[in-house]
């Protein structure tokens, strides 16, 4: 795994989402609790950036036709059929690093407590 820092922590509170966009990629980091997200910034429905739609709690909400995403866990609440591309992530010292070659395993995420920040 190749980890490239993509963001600082400070620059995202919890209960926010940035999109991003690191070597020609598009990213979307969520901050929810205690934990830091990343996937790809592209809706599996129509590839509309997902950093457009808007968060109602651990809810992702696409702008384009409102498909939800539980963004804990990529898995789609409506359609159930749907699913983000996750991306490993990592917080180190306040940094926020992603593995941007790489795919990560359902149901972790990076815990922002234990980064030292």
């Amino acid at each position: 795994m190749a980890f490239r820092k993509v963001a600082s922590l400070s620059d995202l509170w919890s209960g926010e989402k940035l999109g991003l966009q690191v070597d020609g990629k598009r990213l979307l980091l969520v901050h929810v609790g205690d934990a830091v997200h990343a996937y790809e910034d592209s809706c599996p429905h129509k590839g509309v950036a997902l950093s457009l739609g808007h968060l109602e709690e651990d809810r992702l909400v696409c702008s384009a036709h409102n498909w939800e995403y539980n963004i804990c866990t990529g898995e789609g609440i409506n359609p159930r059929s749907a699913r983000l591309k996750r991306l490993e992530v990592k917080v180190d010292n306040g940094d926020i690093l992603v593995d941007l070659d790489g795919r990560q395993q359902p149901g972790s995420a990076s815990q922002a407590p234990d980064a030292g920040a």
